[in-house]
């Protein structure tokens, strides 16, 4: 939720100065900057918090909001823990991350953060026993 925080910062201080320190504020400015907060605000929290990891007998499908991943099995090489939280699934609120590295991923490796990580480690390296994991 720190990325929230800091939209809000962003995108509502301009705001609040050119309603109350302004003599004649440009209302026009002041809405269309409050529908872009609404609107980019409302994006985050959708990829953020709508987010769900499945097995299914082939891959693992990761959802979050608008993005998909569809990952084969056969194709994750290593999966490591990671404390990056400027990427992944769950931005700025997980430090506890998966990273999982796959052939076809677009930046090499996809981030994730499921709720109950040992579990869903049991589950992945019963359904892939050829991946390597870091500790």
């Amino acid at each position: 939720m720190v990325a929230s925080v800091l939209i809000a910062l962003a995108t509502l201080l301009p705001m609040v100065i050119e309603l109350f320190f302004m003599e004649a504020p440009d209302m026009n400015a002041v809405w269309i900057t409050l529908v872009l907060f609404l609107l980019c605000e409302g994006f985050i929290l959708w990829v953020s918090l709508d987010i769900e990891y499945t097995f299914k007998e082939d891959y693992l499908f990761v959802r979050g909001g608008l993005f998909r991943s569809k990952i084969p099995f056969e194709d994750i090489t290593k999966v490591n823990p990671t404390s990056n939280i400027l990427f992944g699934y769950r931005i700025l609120s997980s430090t506890d991350a998966l990273e999982i590295q796959y052939k076809k991923a677009i930046m090499g490796s996809i981030i994730i953060s499921p709720e109950n990580r040992e579990n869903f480690l049991k589950v992945l390296l019963e359904k892939a026993p050829h991946i390597h994991f870091v500790k």
